[in-house]
């Protein structure tokens, strides 16, 4: 059950609606689900301290609404006080929240995402006929300040990769982990989520459940195969005498069960200060410079996006601002006209009265 303040997720039918149709028909994580939840759930606080008493619907009476794009509620469908304020909002009570959030010091990035929820929210309430417009159409997103997204140099790269300990058996378990998260470009929380029948070591193509349950094959690099199978020597001597290790997982804790995202950072985090790298690098990084150094060496956008698993070639494209900035470096530092003399030109070298060479 999600709490925020005084109010519980539990009884509000229009929310449990919502979140059950983003599981089942949309196919989201749990995980998904719940952040979904927990924004509804913030939102739904902030309009009961901000109507409760102040035009609030009594005894199932929707609010009366002027305003354009206005969302009217459905009396009979919901007794929850909760549900009711939701289906009445209206497009300035909306800019309240988005004022209310902002005085909150909230990021541009969280609060993108809050108002991408309600959006995706009212959409289904609308789709499901408990709304006449969604109010969240009018209200304007704020302007996302663009971060490139850090990667690392093939040197940097070559060095972290080279730093697991491959005689001990979570040493070479890292290693693989670090190998294959580079390797394939895959998400951490995707990486965790492979199974021994996952890797397909005769075809060199790695099986991925990804975001929304979607499944992909993507390949995977001789190197990385061979500390995974390395790892596996030693995974399978342990599992024969540990009848409580998860047989099905590839990459387990020491106890033998399926390794958490957090603990990939961690591992990640150690493997960093001992190879002199920045400690703000994530496990994501290595997706981000898998991305780029493919760009680098040739490869198109939309083999890119099919092997990250992106839904929209958009997302893909930012690659393309770093691959576009480190061109700039290599033709800045090799153009020509850096060698020239203080006029520039060369010694020599005449041109006509039109400035032509």
């Amino acid at each position: 059950m999600i709490e925020v303040g005084r109010w519980t997720m539990e009884g509000s039918v229009i929310v449990e609606q919502f979140l059950n149709y983003l599981k089942y028909e949309k196919r989201f994580s749990e995980h998904t689900a719940k952040c979904y939840g927990a924004d509804l759930a913030q939102f739904g606080e902030f309009l009961l301290n901000s109507c409760e008493g102040d035009g609030a619907p009594v005894d199932g009476v929707p609010l009366d609404h002027e305003q354009g794009g206005t969302a009217t509620a459905v009396a009979t469908q919901t007794e929850h006080k909760v549900d009711q304020f939701m289906l009445a909002l209206d497009v300035n009570e909306a800019r309240s929240y988005l004022a209310y959030l902002n005085e909150r010091a909230y990021s541009k990035a969280t609060i993108a995402r809050k108002l991408a929820t309600l959006r995706s929210f009212y959409k289904f309430l609308v789709k499901t006929n408990r709304c006449t417009a969604n109010p969240l159409s009018e209200v304007r997103t704020p302007k996302q300040e663009k971060k490139l997204p850090r990667f690392l140099e093939y040197e940097e790269v070559k060095r972290l990769l080279e730093t697991p300990p491959v005689e001990t058996w979570l040493g070479a378990r890292d290693r693989a982990i670090l190998e294959t998260l580079y390797s394939t470009g895959i998400r951490v929380s995707e990486l965790v989520g492979l199974n021994m029948d996952d890797i397909d070591f005769l075809g060199e193509v790695v099986h991925i459940r990804g975001k929304g349950k979607k499944e992909r094959i993507t390949p995977i690099s001789s190197s990385a195969l061979q500390a995974i199978q390395h790892y596996m020597e030693f995974r399978n001597k342990r599992a024969e005498s540990n009848g409580n290790f998860d047989l099905k997982v590839l990459f387990v804790n020491k106890h033998g069960h399926r390794l958490s995202t957090r603990s990939v950072r961690r591992k990640m985090d150690k493997y960093l200060k001992i190879a002199g790298l920045d400690p703000a690098i994530s496990p994501h990084t290595l997706r981000h410079s898998f991305a780029t150094h493919m760009l680098n060496n040739g490869a198109d956008l939309r083999s890119v996006q099919e092997l990250l698993g992106h839904q929209s070639l958009s997302t893909t494209q930012i690659y393309t601002h770093l691959t576009t900035r480190k061109l700039k470096e290599v033709y800045d530092n090799a153009h020509p006209r850096e060698h020239l003399g203080e006029e520039g030109y060369e010694a020599g070298e005449s041109h006509d009265g039109n400035g032509h060479m």
